[in-house]
């Protein structure tokens, strides 16, 4: 069947492309395609069986996927009452925020860590210079995430209000 044929086809070309991007920034190739497709498709949950279906692979394929994606909160699993089968969804309305917003800490992380190497190395030391740079970058980042989620929040508010959820501030 052509992709004219076949809406389906239009969808997954569109979720390989985003799982790609994601792959190539580290993401495994199959948590990347379930995390797009979650993104993608109009349903709010999805079971395993339902995600391999639309994807057209196996469910072994899906479980491994899915455990990977709760372990980084990208997926939250949940039952509903006197179901047999897990349900996964994407956590929160904010998805975004929430996600940049736990990775706070780990940027805190990274800060202390350089800051103790660069103490480590030692003065006037090209490694020790890069090290010291790298951590105020990354103490920067972490001041200034709170007041840029904020400000995505409201800029979030105003396009739902103008029904255009599809504008950027960039276009």
């Amino acid at each position: 069947m052509a992709a004219e044929e076949n809406p389906h086809a239009d969808i997954l070309r569109a979720i390989e492309h985003f799982a790609l991007l994601l792959a190539e920034a580290g993401v495994p190739r199959m948590p990347a395609r379930v995390f797009a497709y979650m993104l993608a498709d109009d349903a709010a949950q999805h079971t395993a069986g339902e995600l391999a279906a639309g994807l057209q692979v196996s469910p072994a394929a899906i479980s491994g996927a899915v455990r990977f994606l709760q372990q980084g909160r990208l997926v939250i699993r949940g039952r509903e009452r006197g179901a047999r089968v897990d349900h996964y969804r994407l956590p929160g309305d904010d998805l975004w925020v929430d996600l940049f917003a736990a990775r706070i800490g780990l940027l805190g992380s990274w800060e202390k860590a350089l800051g103790e190497a660069a103490e480590l190395l030692g003065p006037d030391r090209p490694g020790t210079a890069r090290l010291r740079e790298s951590r105020e970058f990354f103490a920067f980042v972490r001041t200034d995430m709170p007041e840029l989620m904020e400000r995505w929040r409201a800029h979030r508010i105003q396009l739902r209000r103008s029904g255009d959820e599809t504008a950027t501030a960039r276009e």
